[in-house]
C-alpha cells in the first residue's frame, strides 16, 4: 500500500463583510483538500467526515513561504491567485456639489 500525500490548497483569504480596509488580507492559508467524501450521521443530520486533515489551515506571511511549506512536505498544491484589486478613487463630500462635476447627476 503506497502513502498518498493529500492535495492542498495555497491561496489569500478575502476579506470580510465587517472590514472596510485592507487589514490583515496579506497572509497566505494552506488548506488541505478532503480526500473522503462527507458523512451524514443518520440519528442527528449532521454532516461529517472521517478526515481530520479538513480542520487543519496553516498561515503563512507570504505566498512563497506557503509554497515552499508544501514543496517541503511533498504535498500536491494549487495556487489561487486574488484577483487584482481596483484603486480606491479619493473622494470627498463637498465634490457632489461641484459645479464642474465630471459625473452625471443621478438623483
Amino acid at each position: 500500500m503506497s502513502l498518498v500525500k493529500p492535495a492542498a490548497r495555497i491561496f489569500s483569504p478575502s476579506r470580510n463583510a465587517m472590514q472596510s480596509g485592507p487589514g490583515k488580507t496579506g497572509d497566505w492559508v494552506l488548506e488541505f483538500a478532503p480526500n473522503t467524501r462527507p458523512v451524514v450521521d443518520p440519528l442527528m443530520g449532521w454532516t461529517g467526515g472521517l478526515s481530520t486533515q479538513r480542520q487543519v489551515r496553516l498561515s503563512f506571511p507570504s505566498q512563497e513561504a506557503a509554497v515552499a511549506y508544501a514543496k517541503a512536505e511533498g504535498l500536491h498544491y494549487v495556487v489561487e491567485v486574488p484577483p487584482a484589486r481596483r484603486p480606491i478613487k479619493p473622494k470627498s463630500y463637498s465634490d457632489n456639489f461641484r459645479n464642474d462635476r465630471r459625473e452625471n447627476w443621478t438623483h
